[in-house]
């Protein structure tokens, strides 16, 4: 059976798939679950704890650094998971409270780099909205775009048919701060759709733009003063900042390019053809807030992510050949194996566009063939 040619053949828009999957769940699933803000807590006192004991990285000899390495991996999952918790509290899936909900998104968000104003711009509105349709500002570029900066960082460091291993390896770790930069500064200094070097412009309101300023703001604060408690040492930077970052960010970043750079372009929003599931081991469901789940959270943005497995089976069940879920092992390599611009909806093709490639079959129906 194949997956692109019959399945999507006719788009549904996720409208009509959250109408036909939510009698089958429990009213439950949909209420906030306090609880997480757990999660959200032990992740923020991890950091902390791995921020004291680097400040006596000074103090150690040398040849025993290596041993900081474990310390620094929880770190930066601890990162990554943040991200991920404090997406799931700006959908308002764990409390409702407005000025709650904002304040741990913030600290959540802080080392993302991420003002919570923007990322509700970016993500709930436009992404969401408008998923890998020419206005996605989360999709690839489109090989008609100009050439611009951004454009040009994208193609040197995704993963793609033609990256430098190299440049992946360093790209795994700085992908996340040029998406925020693009739309950082595209906000702050445009904010009039006049900037080209985003995948696709969008603006916010003179309120949301001084809120965005404001809490970037605060978020430099932050790490300014994480880097006085380590003392502005080289060693104990590196050690204690960068690499926890450069991990969180790989970790966080590995998700995100998976969820939908293999898929084709919609100018409907059906979430079960632009939109990817991916398997990863329970221990990282359990430690990622089922983020794994994603095809499932754009069908229910607002949903307690401990029901999203519901959701998968009920999908199984009523879309088997629709359904984009895939080993997260094997989506890495399709992105590997093809480019990361598009020619046309199902089209990929290279920065020269000489090479053309079509968007890969996915998921269940794939693996049928």
């Amino acid at each position: 059976m194949n997956n692109n040619l019959v399945d999507q053949s006719v788009l549904i828009t996720q409208a009509d798939y959250a109408k036909k999957l939510r009698p089958f769940l429990p009213a439950e699933a949909f209420l906030p679950d306090s609880n997480k803000v757990w999660i959200l807590l032990i992740n923020l006192m991890l950091l902390i704890v791995g921020w004291a004991i680097a400040s006596y990285l000074d103090r150690w000899a040398w040849q025993y650094l290596w041993l900081y390495l474990p310390i620094a991996i929880v770190m930066g999952n601890s990162i990554a998971t943040l991200g991920f918790s404090s997406h799931g509290l700006l959908h308002s899936s764990i409390i409702t409270a407005p000025w709650l909900r904002q304040t741990l998104s913030l600290l959540g968000f802080a080392m993302l780099w991420m003002s919570p104003t923007l990322w509700k711009a970016v993500h709930n509105r436009e992404h969401h909205n408008k998923t890998n349709s020419e206005q996605d500002p989360d999709r690839n570029y489109s090989h008609s775009q100009p050439n611009t900066w951004g454009k040009w960082l994208q193609n040197v460091f995704l993963p793609s048919s033609e990256v430098n291993p190299i440049l992946l390896v360093i790209g795994l770790g700085h992908i996340w701060g040029m998406y925020v930069f693009r739309h950082l500064t595209s906000i702050l200094f445009f904010n009039n759709r006049a900037a080209t070097y985003p995948v696709a412009t969008f603006s916010v309101s003179d309120k949301d733009r001084i809120a965005i300023a404001g809490e970037t703001l605060v978020i430099f604060g932050i790490h300014i003063a994480v880097l006085a408690s380590l003392h502005l040492s080289p060693l104990k930077i590196l050690f204690g900042y960068f690499l926890p970052i450069w991990i969180g960010y790989a970790i966080a970043i590995f998700y995100i390019l998976t969820h939908h750079l293999l898929c084709r372009m919609t100018s409907v929003n059906d979430v079960l053809v632009n939109t990817v599931s991916i398997r990863v081991p329970k221990i990282l469901d359990i430690l990622h807030v089922n983020f794994s789940y994603h095809t499932e959270h754009h069908i229910f943005p607002g949903m307690n992510p401990d029901y999203y497995p519901m959701v998968q089976k009920l999908l199984l069940t009523h879309y088997p050949d629709r359904f984009n879920l895939i080993d997260a092992k094997h989506a890495w390599k399709l992105l590997l194996q093809t480019p990361r611009h598009y020619l046309n909806e199902t089209t990929f093709t290279d920065w020269s566009g000489q090479k053309i490639v079509n968007c890969p079959e996915l998921g269940i129906a794939a693996t049928k063939i």
